[in-house]
Formats: C-alpha cells, structure tokens, sequence
C-alpha cells in the first residue's frame, strides 16, 4: 500500500517543480492540485496547511508535511521513505 500523497502547485513555482521531481525520483504518485490564479483553491488550501499560503503545499496521508523545504529535509533525515511507505 502506498501513501497518498496531495501537493498543491503554480506551474511557474520552481520550488513546487522540485518538490515533484524528488517525489518522481522515488516513484510516487501524486495527486496534484494546480491553482495559478485561483484565488478560492489557494483560500481552501491554505486553511488544510494551518495558514500557509506559499508554494508548494504538500500533504501525506492527509497531514501537513510543508512545503519544498521541509519534504526535503525529511528526506534528508531519512523519514521520508517511511512515511511514504516506500521499501528501501
């Protein structure tokens, strides 16, 4: 079984164009909810991420992880794979 994985995107976002690329490394799937312009989507999203409202927004399992940075850093740490429910 694996995670499910939802990350909130603009198309120009170099950071959200990063955060897709280490989850295409690892062969995962997302589900991606692009939102250039849409003032409504980035209102919704920021209410599931606590405030936020930069980009990307990601979320496993339906938990804020954060944004570029923080998805980097766990892997960094060596937790993503776990909780992406990935065999290492």
């Amino acid at each position: 079984m694996s995670a499910k994985v939802e990350i909130y995107t603009w198309t120009t976002c170099p950071f959200c164009v990063r955060a897709k690329n280490l989850l295409k490394s690892k062969k995962v799937d997302f589900i991606e909810y692009n939102i250039d312009g849409d003032e409504v989507a980035r209102t919704k999203m920021s209410e599931r991420a606590n405030g936020k409202r930069s980009l990307p927004q990601i979320f496993i399992n339906d938990v804020h992880i954060g944004g570029c940075d923080d998805l980097h850093k766990l892997d960094s740490q060596g937790k993503l794979n776990d909780l992406l429910l990935l065999e290492v």
